[in-house]
């Protein structure tokens, strides 16, 4: 009994201490000595990160555990031969997850959940954003640890368990001992169990990402994506409907008219990844966008705007449907709830609009065709209807030459009223653009999307279409630049709006708090055009509009902004990581009510 009881320790401590390693080496990928983090930090990350180590450990050592205990059965059981396979299967997954987790890091700013299974239904698109070199040597580290650590196993493992000689004796004891490997998985036997928060330790959110295993944040984060109604149930119904009714109007006259007609031809540029960190006159970096800050001039200009999302499928749905955003999941990856989305274009063709949506990627990524079809675009043009000559981005076909067809596109239409909508590519990583006018890539690639921003508009400005034509520019999610600070705080999510054309009335700046997702029925009140289905869209320039604000949800949280500053929450810790300028209980409530709300909705769809 003894060597059994061995195994299962020994098998236990080795796959926790690779856990509990993985830790510095995350903290280090991910830039832990530019953070100035101390030795300390590495140590307190090992040992709070520990319990959810232990629980993930716990997991794995299951089936050893049975193993054995249908051992003592037997009189000589073949353990090593029997677990050697799965021992091959289980490296290669948490080795395959602990890369991807560390890697994926710099890019999403959260820890690894189940939001990587929406990207991966189309693996060349989910990794353009990086070199061949780049994907190779991490598949190689991959094999090389899974390798390493299914050796290791294998040769700790008994070839072969003799007889128990007392085999009741021995069932018990190794039943009491898988009682205390449930103890372990469930995290102790206090009312709460094993969940994410409690590994976090500080006020870094760096250092509390580090300390979470990131086999447990996927497992954790799977078992959360389908029971959407139940889901962040932080309320009884009337508490909720008390905080969240006044949110988000529906009703009320304009205040003020933006346009000369209640019937333009309406372009809408989604803008990738195009926030207020690269815009000059919004306080980002000089020289990224000097035709963006020269047309907010002649234009309606909307300085305080904020994304409700971090990814473009996310802010797409935001943008388009006048949608709420999630923390855990992207709408567009589930076509049963997006076609049940009010939009902007299904609205404009039930009033005789003409519509096609542009874009030089492949737009069945993130299954961003259902929904495009489904919201009403009549007509899609996508990577595969340009030559592969003019390939030359990893995402598919950069901005000089798809702004150009746009123009083809328009410069003649006469089939008014019509609404085209584009989404731009070049600003995306890996920022290789034809365009060398800044000294770092990220904001020269932007100053491309702005400097073929700048031509179409003074293209199409020479044709008879101008004097119809209302475009609208707003970005589909912010940047995060430089890389300092919280990755999902206000600098990171304002974004700029831009309204311009010969639709336009008159010049204006419109300072009002708002979010991307007020886009839709802003303009569609414009139109004359009921808007009451979009229940997380508000005309912010209606009578009813009293009470600014602007919401994001981010992996893990969400943020809320208001007159008296902005609180960003942690759902895993269930209490606020930033609050500016000081603590408001308010703005907690009031986030909790639209994440319950949005939640609801989506779970009644």
């Amino acid at each position: 009994m003894k060597k059994r009881i061995a195994y299962l320790a020994l098998f236990f401590v080795i796959m926790l201490l690779f856990f509990m390693l993985q830790k510095p080496c995350f903290m280090l990928y991910n830039d832990a000595p530019g953070r100035a983090v101390p030795f300390i930090g590495y140590l307190q990350v090992m040992l709070h990160g520990m319990s959810l180590d232990a629980a993930t450990t716990g997991y794995l050592t299951a089936l050893p555990w049975l193993a054995v205990l249908i051992s003592i059965w037997f009189k000589k059981f073949p353990l090593r031969s029997i677990l050697t396979g799965y021992y091959a299967v289980i490296c290669l997954l948490v080795s395959l997850i602990f890369v991807g987790d560390m890697c994926l890091y710099p890019f999403w700013n959260f820890k690894l959940d189940a939001s990587i299974f929406l990207y991966l239904d189309s693996p060349k698109n989910a990794m353009a954003s990086v070199s061949t070199g780049f994907i190779l040597l991490r598949v190689l580290i991959i094999l090389l640890l899974s390798g390493f650590l299914t050796w290791i196993l294998y040769k700790v493992t008994p070839r072969h368990l003799p007889p128990a000689q007392r085999r009741i004796a021995g069932s018990i004891a190794t039943l009491l001992l898988g009682g205390v490997l449930f103890v372990i998985i469930r995290g102790g036997v206090s009312e709460s169990t094993s969940n994410i928060g409690q590994v976090y330790f500080c006020n870094d959110e760096f250092l509390n990402h580090s300390a979470v295993n990131p086999a447990f944040s996927l497992i954790a984060s799977a078992g959360k994506t389908k029971n959407y109604a139940e889901q962040f149930n932080f309320f009884d119904e009337t508490h909720r409907k008390e905080l969240f009714d006044d949110l988000y109007p529906t009703e009320g006259k304009n205040t003020v008219e933006l346009l000369n007609t209640k019937r333009p031809d309406i372009l809408i540029i989604l803008m990738e990844g195009f926030g207020a960190t690269m815009v000059e006159s919004l306080g980002g970096v000089k020289g990224a966008s000097p035709n963006i800050d020269r047309l907010s001039k002649e234009g309606i200009w909307f300085t305080n705007c904020y994304a409700n999302s971090f990814r473009t499928d996310r802010g797409t749905i935001c943008t388009f449907s006048g949608y709420q955003s999630f923390p855990d999941l992207s709408v567009m990856k589930i076509p049963a709830k997006s076609r049940t989305l009010p939009s902007i274009a299904g609205k404009l063709v039930k009033e005789g609009y003409r519509t096609d949506f542009l874009y030089g990627g492949d737009i069945n990524f993130t299954n961003m065709k259902s929904y495009l079809l489904e919201s009403g675009y009549q007509k899609l043009t996508a990577d595969t209807d340009f030559p592969m000559s003019q390939h030359q981005n990893a995402w598919g076909v950069n901005d000089d030459i798809t702004f150009d067809h746009l123009y083809q596109m328009l410069k003649d239409r006469k089939d008014s009223p019509w609404h085209t909508a584009f989404l731009t590519l070049s600003s995306h990583e890996p920022f290789e653009v034809p365009y060398h006018q800044l000294k770092e890539k990220q904001p020269n690639a932007f100053a491309f999307t702005d400097h073929c921003l700048g031509e179409f508009v003074e293209r199409i400005r020479k044709t008879p279409i101008w004097n119809n034509l209302l475009i609208i520019c707003l970005p589909d999610h912010g940047f995060y630049y430089p890389a300092e600070g919280n990755g999902h705080d206000a600098r990171i999510h304002h974004i700029p709006m831009l309204w311009l054309g010969g639709a336009v009335k008159q010049p204006m700046v419109i300072e009002q708090l708002m979010n991307q997702s007020d886009l839709a029925a802003t303009l569609l009140a414009q139109l004359d055009i009921d808007h009451s289905e979009f229940n997380f869209s508000r005309n912010i320039l209606g009578s009813e509009y009293t009470y600014p604000f602007a919401y994001w949800t981010f992996g893990g949280g969400f943020a809320f902004a208001d007159s008296t500053g902005v609180t960003l929450m942690d759902l895993n810790a269930d209490r606020p990581v930033q609050e500016t300028p000081s603590p408001n209980e308010n703005r907690i409530l009031r986030g909790k009510a639209i994440l319950q709300s949005s939640y609801d909705d989506l779970g009644a769809r």
